[in-house]
């Protein structure tokens, strides 16, 4: 089997390429970034390409499937930027891999493209698609779910797999997601359990998380499994106060959600983090997901727990742990923070 994989050195396409490494059913991977990575996968060979410009036709020619995880979550100040590969990068990729007669098509999707539901009970997949409309992320995760409605209709003949992942965490992402979500002014030497003595208690402040790695086995199975459709993907337990609470040793305190969200709204607007209170919209707002789907259908067993990936993502950040790639450059200080610093705190894209 040949596959070719969008976004191959971010935070799951590193983890579906060590999940992929050595399997005896892939011939050969098309590894496509923008940037060359430093680092090497059994099998893979890497193609420098933008989605939103290249011709990924000729990038798909021969390759039996496409996995399609290249996303911008920043510079989440340049809308122009990250829609065009959002959702104008989604549709060419799907567009490519059509042309070039592709069998299997994987998109990752995500948590974040589901309608606002409940925090008490679970949804299955068939929960509405329309997204968190104050957040730009879950806008462009739920137009490209519409697009590929249309794409499924008009090509029957492909096998198209949506997986929909909570929040993904590995320690190898620490710097990455750090730059991504907290910026460069976070003192990552104070990220120590014992230092953390309070975490917001907010009545609907419940979100599921998983593993990179384990997502990179879900995505391994959706493409060497007969299946179709989308699968909601989630360790146990649900992350909330308490449980956050009992993992950091720290005390829950209430916090009001219309303080709190001015107070994200302001940080943001001042530069002092990139990430815009759509976020904390998203995470108070997208449903809790039932999983038993990609447990029975897919047989995905995740081998760490919710709260296993967010401590080791914790504990990666205090040491700026990361890859050689562009997205998980490792380091937590001196020139890449300044680097940082100089590009607006989520007002571009870095390189």
């Amino acid at each position: 089997m040949k596959i070719a994989i969008t976004g191959a050195t971010g935070n799951v396409g590193t983890s579906l390429l060590a999940a992929l490494d050595g399997d005896g059913a892939v011939e050969e991977i098309v590894g496509i970034a923008r940037r060359r990575p430093g680092i090497s996968f059994e099998r893979t060979r890497w193609v420098c390409a933008d989605v939103t410009r290249d011709d990924l036709t000729e990038a798909f020619a021969g390759v039996d499937a496409v996995v399609h995880l290249a996303w911008l979550i920043q510079p989440s100040r340049d809308r122009d930027v990250t829609y065009a590969v959002n959702v104008e990068g989604s549709r060419r990729v799907f567009e490519a891999a059509a042309a070039a007669g592709v069998s299997s098509l994987v998109h990752a999707s995500s948590i974040g493209a589901y309608s606002p539901g409940p925090k008490d009970r679970r949804v299955d997949e068939s929960w509405p698609t329309g997204g968190i409309q104050t957040s730009f992320y879950s806008r462009d995760k739920a137009d490209v779910e519409t697009i590929l409605d249309t794409f499924e209709r008009a090509h029957p003949e492909i096998r198209v797999v949506r997986l929909r992942p909570g929040l993904i965490f590995k320690g190898d992402a620490a710097s990455g997601i750090r730059r991504l979500f907290a910026g460069p002014l976070l003192p990552t030497p104070l990220l120590r359990r014992r230092l953390i003595p309070v975490v917001p208690a907010l009545d609907r402040l419940r979100f599921q998380a998983v593993h990179s790695l384990d997502i990179g086995e879900a995505y391994k199975l959706a493409l060497l499994s007969d299946v179709r459709g989308p699968f909601n993907i989630a360790a146990e337990p649900v992350l909330d106060p308490p449980e956050l609470g009992r993992l950091l040793d720290a005390r829950p305190v209430r916090i009001a959600e219309k303080p709190l969200r001015a107070a994200v709204d302001l940080s943001w607007k001042l530069r002092l983090q990139p990430t815009p209170p759509g976020w904390l919209d998203l995470a108070l707002n997208v449903p809790l997901m039932d999983t038993t789907r990609a447990r029975t259908e897919l047989g995905w067993i995740p081998k760490h727990s919710a709260g296993e990936a967010l401590l080791e993502l914790i504990d990666a950040m205090r040491r700026g742990d990361g890859l050689q790639t562009a997205p998980l450059e490792p380091g937590s200080a001196g020139p890449a923070r300044v680097r940082e610093l100089l590009t607006g705190v989520g007002g571009r894209s870095r390189g």
